[in-house]
Parts: structure tokens; sequence; C-alpha cells
């Protein structure tokens, strides 16, 4: 079983920041690209940004320059950090993890609860 419990969030300000982490658990062999996507009420999730085992990362143009993805494989963790945030950032945010379970099977997709970012004044 592996578990994706993610943190952070809550109601901020325009222009204030927020961090979100989303922490991997359970039968882990390894883990791939970790990645942030968002919601927000009435639209399609977007893919937030990228970061792979490597730490090569890849941004939406709507957050590039103020988000930054970071990871700390030592405890199989991925971060969003959020500066300048503005409320079209207004979403749930979701944290996926690319995870093989075991040496000889493929590596499948695991997705964190979702966590509100709410911003506004």
């Amino acid at each position: 079983q592996v578990q994706l419990v993610q943190s952070g969030g809550g109601l901020v300000q325009p222009g204030g920041s927020l961090r979100l982490s989303c922490a991997a658990s359970g039968s882990i062999f390894s883990i791939y690209d970790m990645d942030w996507s968002r919601q927000a009420p009435g639209k399609q999730r977007e893919l937030v940004a990228t970061i792979t085992s490597g730490g090569s990362t890849n941004y939406a143009d709507s957050v590039k320059g103020r988000f930054i993805i970071s990871r700390d494989n030592a405890v199989n963790t991925v971060y969003l950090q959020m500066n300048s945030l503005k409320p079209e950032d207004t979403a749930v945010y979701y944290c996926k993890a690319d995870i093989r379970t075991r040496l000889r099977e493929p590596p499948r997709g695991y997705w964190g609860q979702g966590t509100q970012v709410t911003v506004s004044t």
C-alpha cells in the first residue's frame, strides 16, 4: 500500500505565499516523477509543476517565476512553494507521484487527497 499525504494550504491574501507538502509512504521501491496539479471550480484540472527524480523541473506558464517545486528524496516528499499568489491561483491542489512498489512491476501514479488554496482579501 502506498499513501500520499498532503499538508499546507489554506487562505492567503493576494501577494502572499504558501507552501504545500506531499509525503509518500508505504511499500515504495522507487519514485519517479512527482507533480502538482490544481482544479478550480468549473475548470479542468491543470498540471502546475513537475519534478523528475533527478531534479529537473517544468512549470505551467501561469505559475512560472512564482512557484517552485522541489523534492527531498530522503523522505519521499515533494513541495510546492507558492509566491506572489493571485486570486486565480485559488483551487484544490493535488500531488501525484509515479511509484514503483516492486522491482518487476511497472510504476503507477498515486494521488494525494487534495488541499484547498484560497487567495482572497
